[in-house]
């Protein structure tokens, strides 16, 4: 059984996921790592030139290939969830997890973040993460096991949480 981590990007799931493969002695895998490794280029790269469409098929390819392993922390892209058949195989492979925070929060973590492109395009970043998570959180919520606030929490004790629930 695996543990999978969703959320909008900034919530955590790739500093707590990291604790919590050390802690459960197992191998933490990024879905969007993956995604960088098999097209050989940078998210932004890969969105520039082929665009959204393209990088989520891509992604649905890693959810499909990780739903088939067994005993990994993933720590999933902030839209795996847009495509009910990524949260299908990887509900079937493990507990999901939805890692939240404020739109606060999540400025404040990933306010100079490179590595992802606009999701719109055309709005303020502050508006686009308002959106995208009014967008997504239905989302979130029907695919989650498990919900855990990651506001004003130390990494150890979101960690505690996840641990504790499995």
């Amino acid at each position: 059984m695996n543990v999978v981590l969703i959320g909008y990007r900034g919530t955590g799931k790739s500093t707590v996921g990291k604790m919590v493969a050390s802690r459960l002695g197992r191998t933490m895998v990024s879905t969007d790592a993956e995604v960088v490794k098999r097209a050989g280029q940078s998210i932004p790269e890969i969105v520039a030139q082929h665009g959204w469409d393209y990088f989520r098929d891509l992604e649905s390819q890693v959810c499909r290939d990780m739903a088939h392993e067994d005993g990994l922390v993933i720590d999933t892209g902030g839209g795996a969830i847009l495509r009910p058949e990524n949260v299908d195989r990887l509900k079937t492979a493990g507990t999901i997890f939805w890692l939240t925070a404020s739109v606060e929060t999540i400025m404040k973590r990933i306010g100079r973040d490179t590595q992802r492109p606009s999701l719109t395009g055309t709005k303020s970043f502050i508006d686009e993460v308002q959106d995208v998570l009014r967008e997504r959180t239905p989302k979130y919520e029907a695919a989650a096991d498990h919900v855990i606030a990651t506001d004003g929490r130390p990494i150890v004790q979101i960690a505690d949480e996840i641990l504790a629930r499995l």
